[in-house]
């Protein structure tokens, strides 16, 4: 028996996700959820079950992080609709595209290999043993919070070489993670909540790259921005020739002149002061921007040059009419993805359930994704004093915005008095008694 209850308004979200199962199945769902959001120390899938006070058919959640893996697209879809209608959001839908490895341990492991390790610590390991994931997450605006990430859907990477291990799992092809990318922008485009409305994606300079770009040039609607290599091979915009003066054949794509972004960001004339909003507060910023052509985007560019302390930094959307203080806010909210990366693994524990079978790691791996989202969704609409409780802490910064750990534990907070409610609904309990357990869940959450 579990001494936690999940919310009413998260039990009939989870009614929601669970549609694409079987309905044999899918009354498992809130009880793993329970597990993810109660769960503490190594976040193993034992660990979950034990948190939701599972102590019988255990061996049936395993296979039932199968289920949920092989529909992760569908009930992915479901999470973003249930989130627009919730959060209403006004304007383009801004989404944030980056991958992250999670290091795993056993050769028997499916779909693991050796990756780049982005964080080597002070061993300098260059690469890691683990998964790689493509994740995809939308970026809204709270009103006090500023840019926050929700994560809703990741692509699994796997290595070429180690593809044919998946063999005896079906058809499983190879993909780059810039195919992997595009994939996910493509689903997106086909949601029908979203047609017509338009979609900016905002990425690392590894995504800029021709494979990912023409996403921009095929599909309507859709912005890409992200940052330049500094010895990019960008070109003049051509200038227009009348009908009557022109040749045969199509008018030119790429003007003559290559231009040097060093060049550029050297010459003193040509920068401007401009004043935009970055990390939830009003900055002024030394800019310099100019149209220009890139052969991986298939045509025209805005190219912005960025003076900060560390150096000058060139990025560039795929729409040339974007404004330039839009581009640099946009740049400084892709940080709120890398701010989930830290808190799925940190908070979360993605990537320590440990589990072998593909299928179960990548039901596993969303999971966390929809727990980390549905918590702030959740705490949305919660008052600051709820979230924000340094009554504890008279060290720490009133003012601060609550983490996402701070959100969990007053998740958690809420989902024990939840399941206390129940007992007093049952029998009258003494005041004492009361006090003393709500003492006991403020320290325990």
């Amino acid at each position: 028996m579990s001494l936690a209850s999940l919310p009413p308004t998260w039990q009939g979200w989870i009614a929601f996700l669970q549609t694409p199962l079987h309905q044999r199945l899918a009354w498992r769902l809130e009880f793993l959820m329970l597990g993810v959001v109660m769960d503490k120390g190594r976040r193993t899938i034992t660990s979950w079950l034990r948190a939701a006070g599972l102590r019988t058919g255990w061996e049936d959640y395993y296979y039932f992080l199968t289920a949920v893996g092989r529909a992760c697209a569908f009930m992915a879809t479901l999470l973003l609709r249930l989130l627009v209608r919730h959060l209403r959001p006004d304007g383009p839908l801004v989404f944030a595209i980056d991958d992250t490895p999670t290091k795993r341990y056993g050769p028997k492991v499916e779909g693991a290999g050796l990756h780049h390790n982005p964080t080597p610590g002070p061993a300098g390991h260059k690469l890691l043993y683990g998964h790689l994931w493509v994740t995809l997450a939308w970026i809204v605006r709270h009103p006090l919070w500023g840019a926050i990430g929700l994560p809703i859907r990741a692509q699994l990477y796997v290595r070429q070489v180690d593809v044919q291990r998946l063999a005896h799992r079906g058809p499983w092809q190879f993909q780059t993670k810039l195919a992997l990318a595009k994939q996910l922008v493509q689903w997106l485009r086909e949601m029908p909540v979203f047609r017509g409305r338009p979609l900016w994606f905002v990425t690392d300079g590894g995504y800029a790259k021709r494979p990912f770009l023409q996403v921009a040039r095929q599909e309507p609607g859709v912005v890409v921005v992200s940052r330049l290599r500094r010895d990019a091979a960008l070109w003049s915009v051509p200038k227009p020739v009348p009908a009557a003066k022109r040749g045969r054949g199509r008018p030119r794509t790429y003007g003559k002149q290559r231009i040097s972004l060093g060049k550029r960001a050297g010459q003193k004339r040509g920068w401007q002061q401009v004043t935009c909003r970055q990390y939830g507060k009003e900055v002024v910023k030394k800019i310099k921007t100019f149209e220009a052509t890139y052969k991986p985007a298939r045509g025209r560019i805005r190219v912005v040059l960025v003076d900060e302390a560390q150096g000058w930094l060139p990025y560039f959307s795929t729409d040339p009419a974007m404004a330039a203080t839009t581009i640099v806010a946009g740049m400084a909210d892709r940080g709120a993805l890398e701010q989930d990366h830290h808190d799925l693994k940190e908070v979360e524990g993605t990537g320590q359930q440990q589990v072998r079978n593909v299928w179960a790691n990548i039901g596993a791996f969303h999971l966390t994704l929809w727990a980390h989202s549905l918590t702030e969704l959740w705490a949305w609409f919660q008052p600051k004093e709820v979230l924000c409780d340094r009554r504890d802490s008279p060290w720490d910064d009133a003012e601060r915005r609550p983490s996402h750990a701070d959100r969990r534990k007053a998740l958690q907070r809420t989902c024990l008095a939840e399941e206390f409610s129940h007992l007093q609904r049952r029998q009258v309990v003494a005041s004492e008694i009361q006090r003393f357990v709500s003492g006991l869940i403020h320290q325990v959450a």
